[in-house]
């Protein structure tokens, strides 16, 4: 004893060993069994013998974890059985299984939530768990085990339970020091992130040298990355976060990560670093989280990538076999079926030969129908009671006698018949069928009711209480009342008093019910049937006598129709095996309107004149004893109850000091056929049998709604003989097998058996599906039962009472075994020896995982094993299964606690993933912890299963944890791609001709004769030429908000300012020829005049967009970054925006002293320059254009002034632009085509332009439209996102718009401005929006440019006109394109609406001057027509460069001048960086030609390569916004090969999780891809540039950095 109290035990070890001295000293353990438990108990926590050796893991010496099973065991009789036997082994075996897991070592990253959504805040729910951290937990002892008697009442003090763990995780990891500090700081939640990161970082072995050392992406010294999650506002289309990173300097810098899951070292990627000028700036600190570089200083902080890292090496863990070699067609990525393994156990035995029951006898004084009972023991003797109801304090509510139940029978059967609807018309006659709605605490009315229809020779249909309109499967209880064509329903006063009412008093139709009339049954209510009218009594015959409701797997609600003769037949059958006899007492805990309920409670009772004790489920709530209590009280004979009832009683049964069971004669557990009730019975009887129980006594029974009582276990004298058990392999079970388990304890079975077939019944078991073939004996089957007491069809549904009730089982020779046919009982099991019959699942749980079989109870029975016991309660917890990418997918759901932190709720999630792992050798797809009492029930309180699903099907679960495994569960993806070796050029030549293909190439047409303004080479001298000829035709006119004209320019007012500038140039800014000058304006008029002033001092002007002035912090760097890199000698701006620059805010955000003089351009010097500059020669450079392209990368490009003025003329000709013209231009005046548009075109054409600055439409949304519109305009320009603000702005102002006269039948053309791949579904809505205000749906179109070429393509006008006049050209076609051979960089066209099809429109038609070739990015070979490759073009208006500051040019030389490697080898052509083909169309053009279309597909840069094939973001973004309403914008990019999909979430954080699932299940189905990691961010996070394109990568920098903030985010197993 001494050394007991020396030893620093926890509390419960104590408790557990006071306990073990009790149990030897009551004798009820023998002295060796107290010695081995009570050294296993403290073996932990002695001092550790010298010869052991300290890092040997603890499970080998003495498991630390007591089993929590012995509890029950303590007082077992002296004959106990067989230890093998003992029911609770399943606790011991997850026990078992989570050991050799955590030999294992299983890291999983926790999943980070937002504070707001933790349900309950616990320091330590954020603090990533430690390597050890999981396994640990297990030690916890398990006394607080599923119902013991004593977890309950003795307290245990945490800090005791906490310094257990670290005896215990001191034991297990003895030396090595970093994983104690790892475990000790999770537990204190104090250390700082720093050190916990370091510990995760030892214990995930990455030193530095790990391969994420090779990571050399060139974005260090970025001042521009930007803190998304503070920014205010985003998606101004004005003002979209361009944030950049440097120049883009080499192609590499694009490439992923290297791949972290395959330790090989021809991934890493090195990179001179580039010299630059701000290297010396240390990366900034983000917020509060210390952040620590990566080899090359990438700025990741500790937790979001410590986390991925962490998934990373649990994935790399071999874990399931490696996938199966098999054959991949050439187009179709072939999904891996599941080969059946040939080792896999096969039946073996004989076959099963039908087992007949006994006979059924005929006991002379037995009635000929259950109404000539009531008759018989209503007039004989009326004052027996019959029924003894309840009330909720379990005092007798009221006794309802046969005589009364004989007289209220025939007052209802009689109102029935006569008082319904009219004379003539009755409203219900004989055979017609009626609802019975009672509540469960009213018996005796149901019971009348119930009997009223039998003797009126109506149908009862006894449903559920509808409590609220929309409850759990009442609309489906609506269909079957429809179906059954029900009219009335008999209810009683107060359950009529308890419906809800609708203002006027009427009770509402309920959503999917048919109209009812309701009738009260109450006999104050009922007229008196007259002297001469009686029932009409026959025996029992073919008419339905009752239809019983059955809910299938799928939600959908079937009835069961039962004969009267089925129903006479059935309550002998259970008075025979029963051994009912008159007068006796019966508990009945169950419900009593359908299954065993009604079957013992209401029909068998009155055919032997019993007397029922009714409990109400709402007592059983209040008093869970109140069944036992019951039963002493009045010496009942036998009970009816579920095991759920006996494991209530368990739990509470400590308070009582006299029961007493001893004249139970039969308990019949009604869910004896789920095999865990088991372990409920063993319970029960352990702690029992002292207070009067006999071990025969329990009888459990299988039934199910088609084949009623299925088998029942016999109530014996002979309490020798032992019920029959068995102990089966669960590997076994998994393949339908029987194999009683040999060797391996863990994943075992165990069945108790439910007696013997019923009376007068014949029993077979067939193949679960197929034909219906008898099993061999040692298969696992569906039993069928032959006999009169089943039920005898779905009422209403021909086809599947075929298939339910008429069976006919066949032996292997093909015959049949019977003439007459036999009924599917709904249940597996096979028949053992003796003619017992064993229950091992339902067909309704059946999981078929991968060809094999899983029962959802045996899965719910490992979760509930899982320590911590209490963790989720019994009955709480669901198992379905999903089909995701052809396969079921099994998905558990459970209500957890209340009090249990994020830490707790994830231990055990892991745990259960494991535990299920051990024993079923399956993995769960998604485990999903919701709030306690959020799931959807079912009127008796258990779950509503099919609703559940459906919630988790369509996002609607709101769950507060959720654990996804995909990477471990999905093994039938598509075998990964292997790159062929490239065939040699002459081959591909000889192969194009061979197949007759053409080569894909394409020009626009020429650029044709001179014009008047065409002999000028340079926009300077237009400018002036046009002040001189034409000096007051307008140019420009700049709109505001309101729509009215802010400001507009005529040639020579434009010509006039120009010069001033030009001259405040050169007199203040002091510059030289060829001098840089940014021009920092809003878009508008003054940057037009600053751009021309710029060209007439002969400086080069770079357009630069201001800073936001509400969001400096991002913006400004960017600016900076711009003027440094392009080398400006000075800024030109506003006043306004001068004062932003010289701000507080401007000098926190950058350095403001190092910017080169700022020139306002607000008050222009009078006098004019002394002359104009004209360039020397065309060639020199007219201005840079600067854009951040969508993977970040700031990318400024040379235009010369010839490039320039072929640029000008292109559009001139393919647009149509003459002085006459109006074009109205809603974009960004700083890049690309955008800057073309707003400020060159109409200088060189001389039309008009109307400029709408984007921003100005978040004011009024309607402004571009109401312009167009009020102007006239047939040419008007956009960008998408300009275009997605009307759409979501305006889509219900259609109307209130054309009643300002908003008309657009005017509009030739609407051309989006782009760069990427056509956004099809935004046009086509906003045509069909706008297609009631006359806009033409093809008049809407695209155009496409790139960094080498700033506009490629660009549809011209098509309508109103003959394709002989001019330019106009065919509509822009759709092809549809097969995603799957996209990814393998081939181009499969299919029909509209094919599965995987993914619609793709022309980017417009090709410019004047250009040609266009598609050639294979890495050979450079050219392709044929209809093949994806890179698109080159070649043409007078390509930049002529990149303009960087680092001087390494020739890396990107070969973007601006590629050669072909073969073919046509002379020509220069520029690389756009964009994957798209060309494809011949039927249409010609004016010229007569064949149209050629191109389609663009996407960015290189953007390509995200996995698993061997190419993806581009787009399209999974796609998927994944269809995939729920409520996420609104989706981006995705790959670390380390992970795919992390980040969704933006517009509704309650609740909904977060929701989204997790649907996201994953989504990926896989389309793209058949594992989603690595989901984030869901609020509205707003993902960044968009101007373009309104997404910036993927500075998201990842910015999620990596742990700056979004994310509301959630989950990593996937």
């Amino acid at each position: 004893m001494a050394d007991r109290d020396t030893l620093p035990l926890p509390l419960e070890v104590r408790a557990r060993l006071a306990e073990l001295e009790l149990e030897l000293s009551e004798g009820d353990i023998t002295q060796k069994g107290y010695e081995k438990k009570r050294s296993k108990l403290i073996g932990a926590y002695l001092p550790q013998p010298p010869g052991v050796e300290p890092s040997m893991p603890q499970e080998r010496r003495t498991p630390a974890t007591p089993s929590s099973s012995s509890r029950y065991h303590r007082r077992r009789s002296s004959g106990s059985r067989d230890e093998r036997y003992r029911s609770d082994v399943h606790t011991e075996a997850v026990q078992a299984a989570l050991a050799k897991h955590k030999e294992r070592k299983m890291a999983v990253p926790m999943p980070s939530k937002r504070r707001s959504l933790v349900v309950q805040t616990s320091m330590e729910a954020y603090t990533p768990p430690g390597e050890e951290h999981i396994p640990d937990q297990d030690t916890s002892s398990g006394s607080e085990g599923e119902g013991s008697m004593q977890g309950e009442g003795t307290p245990t003090s945490s800090q005791g339970s906490i310094n257990m763990e670290h005896w215990i995780s001191r034991a297990i990891h003895g030396s090595t020091t970093s994983s104690t500090t790892s475990s000790s700081s999770t537990h204190s939640g104090g250390s700082g992130a720093a050190s916990r990161l370091a510990d995760v970082m030892a214990q995930t072995h990455i030193g530095m040298s790990g391969p994420i050392a090779h990571l050399s992406l060139k974005r260090k010294t970025v001042p521009g990355t930007v803190e998304n999650g503070n920014s205010g506002l985003r998606r101004s289309c004005e003002f979209g976060s361009d944030l950049a990173w440097p120049p883009l300097e080499s192609e590499e810098n694009h490439s992923a990560p290297p791949d972290v899951t395959t330790y090989t070292s021809e991934h890493s990627i090195q990179v001179e670093r580039p010299q630059v000028s701000t290297a010396s700036r240390t990366a900034p600190k983000y917020g509060n989280a210390e952040l620590m570089e990566t080899g090359d200083g990438v700025p990741v902080s500790s937790r979001v990538s410590a986390k991925i890292q962490q998934l990373v090496n649990t994935l790399k863990r071999p874990k399931r076999p490696p996938l199966r070699e098999f054959f991949v067609d050439d187009f179709e990525e072939l999904l891996e079926v599941q080969q059946p393994d040939p080792n896999q156990p096969k039946p073996e035995g004989a076959q099963m030969v039908p087992m007949r029951g006994e006979q059924l006898g005929v006991v002379t004084n037995w009635p000929p129908s259950l109404e000539a009972a009531l008759q018989r023991w209503g007039t004989i003797s009326p004052k027996a009671p019959c029924l003894t109801t309840m009330d909720t304090n379990g005092k007798p509510l009221y006794i309802l006698t046969y005589g009364k139940l004989w007289t209220r029978s025939m007052k209802v059967a009689y109102n029935i018949l006569h008082k319904l609807g009219t004379k003539q018309e009755p409203m219900v006659r004989p055979g017609d069928r009626v609802a019975l709605v009672f509540p469960n605490n009213d018996p005796a009315a149901f019971m009348v009711a119930f009997y009223g229809c039998l003797l009126a020779e109506v149908v009862p249909v006894p449903i559920e209480v509808p409590l609220t309109r929309k409850d759990a499967g009442s609309q489906q209880i609506g269909f079957l009342l429809g179906s059954c064509g029900v009219t009335v329903a008999l209810t009683s006063d107060a359950c009529h008093k308890g419906l809800p009412k609708s203002p006027t008093g009427e009770i509402p139709q309920f959503k999917g019910w048919p109209k009812l009339l309701w009738f009260v049954t109450e006999s104050k209510h009922l007229s008196k049937p007259p002297r001469d009218w009686f029932p009409h009594i026959k025996d029992a015959n073919n008419d339905t006598a009752y239809i019983e409701y059955k809910t299938c797997k799928d939600g959908s609600v079937l009835g069961v129709t039962v004969m009267r003769i089925a129903l006479l037949t059935h309550c002998q059958a259970l008075t025979q095996s029963c051994g009912y006899t008159e007068a006796e007492t019966i508990v009945n805990v169950l419900d009593f309107k359908k299954d065993v309920g009604l079957w013992h409670g209401i029909l068998t009772s009155v055919m032997n004149m019993m007397h029922v004790i009714s409990i109400p489920y709402s007592l059983m709530k209040v008093n869970p004893l109140s069944w036992i209590q019951k039963v002493c009280q009045y010496k009942a004979k036998v009970a009816c109850v579920k095991s759920r009832d006996m494991h209530w009683a368990l739990v509470a049964h400590r308070d009582q000091r006299d029961v007493n069971l001893s004249s139970l004669r039969m308990l019949v557990v009604a869910d004896g056929s789920n095999p865990w009730s088991i372990s409920s019975c063993d319970a029960f009887l352990n702690v029992f049998q002292t207070k009067g129980l006999r071990p025969e006594v329990i009888c459990p029974c299988a039934s199910s709604p088609e084949a009623l009582t299925v088998a029942i276990r016999r109530p014996t004298d002979d309490s020798n003989q032992p019920p029959g058990r068995g102990v089966l392999s669960m590997q076994g079970l998994s393949h339908g097998v029987i194999r009683v388990d040999s060797e391996e304890k863990l994943s075992v079975l165990t069945v108790q058996d439910v007696g013997t077939v019923m009376p007068g019944g014949l029993m077979c078991v067939v193949k679960p599906d197929g034909v219906p073939q008898l099993c061999k004996t040692d298969e696992i089957g569906e039993l069928c039962v032959c006999s009169i007491a089943t039920g005898t069809s779905y009422y209403g549904l021909s086809g599947m009472t075929k298939n339910t009730f008429e069976v006919f089982p066949m032996s292997s020779s093909g015959a049949p075994i019977s003439e007459y046919p036999f009924t599917r009982t709904g249940l597996l099991g096979f028949v053992g020896p003796g003619g017992l019959v064993f229950i091992a699942g339902k067909m309704d749980g059946l999981m078929v995982v991968g060809g094999r079989r899983h029962n959802a109870d045996d899965i719910v029975a490992t979760a509930l094993a899982v320590e911590p016991m209490k963790f989720v309660y019994r009955g709480r917890i669901a198992v379905f299964s999903i089909t995701v990418l052809h396969d079921e997918r099994i998905v558990v759901v459970a209500e957890q606690r209340p009090d249990s932190t994020e830490e707790d709720s994830f231990q055990w999630m892991s745990r259960v993933l494991q535990a299920i792992d051990g024993i079923h050798q399956v993995g769960v797809y998604c485990l999903a912890l919701v709030p306690s009492n959020t799931l959807p029930k079912t009127p008796l309180g258990g779950i509503h299963l099919s609703e559940t699903k459906q919630l988790f099907l369509e996002g609607s679960l709101h769950p507060c944890n959720v654990l996804m495994c995909p990477h471990t569960c999905v093994t039938n993806l598509p075998k990964p791609r292997q790159k062929q070796p490239e065939i040699g050029p002459a081959s591909v030549m000889v192969g194009n001709l061979v197949s007759g293909k053409r080569i894909a190439q394409a020009s626009g047409r020429d650029l044709g004769q001179i014009e008047d303004n065409d002999q000028f080479l340079f926009l300077s001298e237009v400018l002036q030429w046009r002040a001189q000829t034409t000096p007051d035709h307008v140019l420009y006119t700049l709109l505001n908000s309101r729509g009215t004209i802010a400001s507009s320019l005529t040639c020579l007012q434009l010509h006039k300012r120009a010069e001033k500038i030009a001259a405040m140039l050169a007199e203040r800014g002091h510059l030289q020829d060829g001098d840089h000058v940014a021009l920092v304006y809003p878009p508008g008029i003054d940057l037009i005049a600053a751009f021309y002033g710029c060209l007439y001092a002969g400086c080069v002007p770079i357009t630069v967009r201001p800073p936001h002035p509400q969001n400096i912090a991002t913006t400004l760097p960017t600016v900076k970054m711009i003027v440094e890199v392009s080398r400006s000698a000075c800024v030109m701006t506003t006043q306004v925006i001068c004062k932003l620059l010289r701000s507080k805010e401007a000098s926190a955000a950058v350095d403001v002293r190092t910017w080169p003089p700022v020139l306002d351009t607000d008050d222009l010097p009078k006098k004019k320059p002394p002359q104009l500059y004209k360039p020397s020669n065309p060639d020199t450079l007219a201005y840079l254009d600067f854009s951040v392209s969508t993977t970040g990368m700031l990318a400024g490009v040379k235009m010369s002034h010839t490039a320039t003025s072929a640029f000008c003329r292109s559009i001139k000709l393919q647009c149509e632009l003459y002085p006459s013209r109006e074009v109205a231009i809603c974009l960004d005046p700083y890049c690309g085509l955008g800057f073309v548009l707003w400020c060159l075109c109409s200088v060189y054409s001389g039309h008009q332009s109307i400029l709408i600055p984007p921003s100005e439409l978040e004011v009024n949304p309607a402004l571009w439209l109401l312009a167009v519109s009020q102007y006239k305009v047939r040419d008007t320009f956009c960008s998408y996102s300009v275009m997605e603000l009307c759409t979501k702005g305006l889509g219900l102002q259609t109307e209130s718009l054309k009643s300002r006269g908003l008309e657009l039948s005017r509009v030739r053309t609407c051309v989006v401005v782009a760069e990427e791949r056509p956004r099809i579904a935004l046009t086509q809505s906003f045509s069909k929006l706008f297609k009631d205000l006359g806009l033409h749906p093809r008049a809407v179109s695209t155009s496409f440019g790139c960094r080498v070429n700033l506009a490629i393509c660009l549809q011209p006008h098509r309508l109103g006109k003959l394709a002989d006049q001019g330019t106009s050209g065919p509509d822009p076609t759709t092809v549809y394109v097969d995603m799957r051979a996209l990814r393998h960089d081939r181009v499969r066209l299919v029909e509209r609406g094919s599965p995987h099809s993914l619609p793709l429109m022309e980017s417009g038609k090709i410019l004047p001057g250009v040609r266009i070739i598609i050639a294979n990015p890495e050979t450079k070979g050219p392709l044929g027509d209809s093949h994806l490759g890179e698109i080159w073009v070649h043409s007078g208006h390509n930049a002529s460069g990149y303009f960087t500051v680092y001087g390494d040019e020739s890396l990107q030389s070969d973007h601006f001048n590629s050669r072909l490697s073969f073919g046509d080898t002379q020509t220069i052509w520029a690389r756009t960086g964009y994957l798209g083909f060309l494809r011949r169309t039927e249409l010609t053009d004016a010229s007569g030609e064949r149209h050629d279309a191109l389609y663009v597909v996407g960015a290189l840069d953007e390509a995200m390569e996995l698993r061997g094939m190419r993806y581009h973001p787009i399209d999974i973004e796609t998927s994944v916004i269809r995939t729920h309403k409520s996420i609104t914008e989706c981006a995705v990019f790959t670390w380390t090969n992970l795919l992390v999909v980040v969704v933006e979430l517009d509704g309650s954080e609740q909904e977060a999780l929701d989204l997790v699932p649907l996201v994953t299940n989504v990926v896989l189905e389309e793209h058949y891809l594992i989603v690595g990691v989901v984030v869901v961010v609020d509205i707003g996070v993902i960044p968009i540039n101007s373009r309104g394109e997404k910036q993927r990568m500075h998201l990842r920098d910015g999620f990596l950095a742990d700056q979004l903030d994310p509301i959630y985010v989950a990593y996937n197993m």
